[in-house]
């Protein structure tokens, strides 16, 4: 969905007017809002799964899988994501 030029204007100058801590802490509060719910996309698709795996799926998401074997034993396509 699209939303309107002239909406798509005003967010741009409302961002561009943001004092940069301002935009940091958003940046950071849309951050948290993803992992929340990629967190609740894999607890609902493993249900039961430990603190630790549910970590490890998350960091799957982002890292490649050369990177979670080497640093956490964890192979995504053996384990899936």
């Amino acid at each position: 969905m699209m939303t309107d030029r002239n909406i798509d204007g005003m967010m741009i100058s409302g961002y561009r007017a943001m004092e940069p801590r301002k935009k940091l802490a958003q940046v950071s509060a849309m951050s948290q809002t993803v992992l929340r719910l990629a967190a609740a996309r894999i607890r609902k698709q493993h249900d039961g799964i430990s603190d630790r795996e549910l970590l490890l799926r998350l960091a799957s998401l982002w890292l490649d899988r050369d990177t979670m074997v080497r640093a956490f034993g964890w192979d995504p396509d053996r384990e899936g994501y």
